[in-house]
């Protein structure tokens, strides 16, 4: 919509008139804006399901592979806050936000590409920091991009309809082994390193689909044109470090009282959803299988296991992501995410006593029904609490909420594996568990009041 005279300016500095702050979307225009998540997940979904057992195949300890998924962490915690800011001023013919996930994007899929071809473990360790900072500057812009593009009304759909191509994307991405594995490609064909083909090709879709994804989005939902007003004003004082730096420090003074309270629960979330993913398949590999040795086919069935219990618990996010558009209008999102976090703990706690491959099915219908609320849940909270104007810098610090929670757990995972969880990823999956029960109390100190739109 282009500034004219019957045009004035939203808080966020985009053409809007005062009876309609941002165009409404049609549910197709709003699927359309988040079928980029599409990509972007699918690369975490396959970080997720093969890491650990790359590096396992790759001569790994299972003590240290908390420390080999540093790059996540690091890299969010200082390339998203910085991305976010910078986001907020760049005035491009692009737009502010997509130069930088189509940047990001282009690098990911480069390194997707490259990852399953790695001949040593410090070449997939060293792809994994690329792969991750360039998941990072695609991250939060594109939820900002999100939030951008709809007023408070059509938040939750917007980020609960991401929440569910995240579970779709990877349900894709985990199932992915197993369907070339039943299209015929053998799950033993492996190369000089124990990397499986199957990983290599899994890997290569999800190159593919990075970039693709991303680009029909932002060709079929474009970021809205900003006023002449905000141009000037963010022209007025130039893109830079400093700037940026200055940003993140006022935001950060600022930073609003929903989500200083969503700091707790997030920390508890996040260390247990890590945990879960760097050892899920090797509990499973031991309570399903009885082995740990990555060089036994036990433990190449109990990664594909892995990816189709992972597929599976995903495609329920992609559904209950849906379901709770009106349960959060209902209830608020506060009282949603505690229920589905309590749910979702209960279900990883029974996990290492299933044996049966098929009893796996009960308990990743409670860890989707969370996975689908981490995803969505949390930032409508705080798309409503924080100004429009400084949505990419509040969506990059909130990023802070999940990376240093994972920091934590990689650098205390190796000192406690052993002498607190008896060296066993059962009691990891026990920690996690209990984690998540405890995040769903914090949440509930969130009022649903509390998280209204701001004037």
């Amino acid at each position: 919509m282009a500034a004219g005279p019957s045009v004035t300016l939203d808080e966020a500095g985009f053409a809007a008139t005062p009876a309609a702050p941002r165009p409404k979307l049609s549910l197709l225009s709003i699927v359309n804006m988040n079928i980029g998540f599409l990509g972007l997940q699918f690369s975490f979904g396959l970080q997720q399901a093969n890491m650990a057992p790359i590096y396992r195949y790759l001569g790994a300890e299972e003590a240290s592979l908390p420390l080999l998924w540093l790059a996540g962490p690091v890299t969010g915690l200082l390339v998203q806050p910085i991305i976010g800011a910078l986001s907020d001023r760049t005035v491009s013919r692009w737009g502010r936000r997509t130069p930088y996930f189509l940047i990001g994007a282009i690098l990911c899929s480069l390194c997707l590409f490259a990852m399953p071809y790695s001949p040593a473990l410090w070449v997939a360790a060293s792809l994994l920091w690329i792969l991750d900072a360039a998941n990072n500057v695609t991250m939060e812009p594109y939820r900002a991009y999100v939030g951008d593009r709809l007023d408070a009304d059509q938040r939750p759909l917007g980020y609960l309809t991401q929440a569910s191509f995240t579970g779709l994307a990877q349900t894709f991405a985990y199932l992915t082994p197993s369907l070339l594995v039943w299209w015929g490609i053998g799950s033993d064909m492996v190369d000089a390193n124990g990397i499986p083909v199957i990983t290599r090709i899994a890997f290569v879709i999800g190159a593919f689909l990075s970039i693709t994804t991303i680009y029909w989005s932002v060709w079929r939902v474009p970021e809205l044109p900003l006023g002449a007003g905000a141009i000037a004003v963010m022209r007025s004082e130039p893109l830079s470090a400093r700037t940026a730096a200055a940003d993140i420090v006022s935001a950060v003074h600022d930073m609003p009282p929903v989500m200083r309270r969503l700091a707790l629960p997030m920390l508890c979330q996040w260390f247990a959803m890590f945990a879960y993913w760097q050892y899920i398949a090797l509990a499973i590999g031991r309570s399903v299988f009885g082995t740990g040795d990555p060089a036994t086919a036990g433990f190449r069935d109990a990664v594909l296991l892995t990816g189709q219990a992972g597929a599976f618990y995903n495609f329920v996010a992609f559904l209950a992501g849906f379901a709770m558009v009106p349960l959060t209008r209902k209830l608020g999102a506060p009282r949603v995410h505690a229920a589905a976090l309590a749910i979702s703990g209960a279900a990883i706690l029974t996990v290492p006593g299933i044996t049966d491959p098929l009893l796996l099915a009960l308990p990743m219908l409670g860890i989707g029904i969370g996975w689908a609320s981490m995803m969505g849940c949390p930032y409508i909270m705080l798309a409503n609490a924080v100004p429009p104007a400084r949505t990419g810098i509040y969506m990059g610090i909130f990023n802070m909420f999940i990376v240093v929670p994972m920091l934590v757990e990689s650098l205390t995972m190796p000192l406690i594996y052993s002498p607190l969880l008896g060296g066993d990823p059962r009691n990891v999956l026990m920690l996690s568990g209990g984690l998540m029960l405890v995040a769903g109390l914090a949440t509930l100190r969130i009022q649903p009041g509390s998280v209204a739109q701001p004037s």
